[in-house]
């Protein structure tokens, strides 16, 4: 089974944006950095998601990110799924803070779950052919709208979803130019996907 190894976010200055990952997320392995000036404007077409156990853990992250300096895009609430909240980076990346849990169960422990990559493709079913193609394999979809693959130990979940509905739930505009600013190492790599998402062998993805 192909399962993604790394995130790399390509930012203007690796160093403060390493900063604040570790300040407002705790954040090392699998999430690298690599300095990158490619000209990028609007939504850049993913966002990343932190899943938690519980409401106080969503506040928690989202209250150290904002004093990190992250911008709110959408504060923390309840909703039919659970509980949750949008930021994004100083370096530009969109992250959601979710918990499926509406209700507290203890003190704020700033753990997290699972990291999930939400990439917003023009075409789900599209997409979708093209990673089972290469050796991911399916692990939930709805229909047009999404699809979650399956995820080895210790790896960053992979899920689809439609680009313009992605960029409804971060709170932005769809609109977006330029690079995506993203770089993905698995064991399938290297490639391109339809969406212009670069992926890369593990062993060429710069660590922070």
């Amino acid at each position: 089974m192909t399962s993604l190894a790394s995130v790399t976010l390509e930012v203007a200055d690796p160093t403060a944006a390493h900063r604040f990952y570790t300040t407002a997320f705790g954040l090392g392995e699998p999430l690298r950095l690599l300095a990158s000036e490619s000209p990028t404007t609007g939504f850049r077409g993913f966002t990343l998601s932190l899943v938690v156990s519980q409401p106080a853990d969503v506040n928690a992250l989202i209250d150290a990110a904002v004093a990190a300096g992250a911008t709110t895009l959408k504060p923390a609430t309840k909703s039919l799924w659970g509980y949750g909240g949008v930021v994004q980076a100083p370096d530009g990346t969109i992250w959601q803070v979710a918990s499926s849990s509406k209700k507290d169960t203890g003190p704020a422990t700033r753990e997290i779950d699972e990291i999930v990559l939400l990439l917003g493709v023009g075409d789900v079913a599209e997409s979708k052919r093209f990673y089972v193609g290469r050796g991911f394999e399916v692990a939930k979809g709805f229909g047009s709208k999404y699809v979650e693959f399956a995820t080895g130990p210790g790896s960053v979940k992979l899920a689809l979803y439609k680009r313009r509905g992605l960029a409804k739930v971060a709170g932005v505009s769809p609109e977006g130019t330029g690079s995506h600013r993203l770089a993905i190492g698995s064991d399938a790599g290297p490639f391109t996907d339809p969406d212009g998402f670069v992926w890369t062998a593990v062993s060429q993805t710069a660590a922070a």
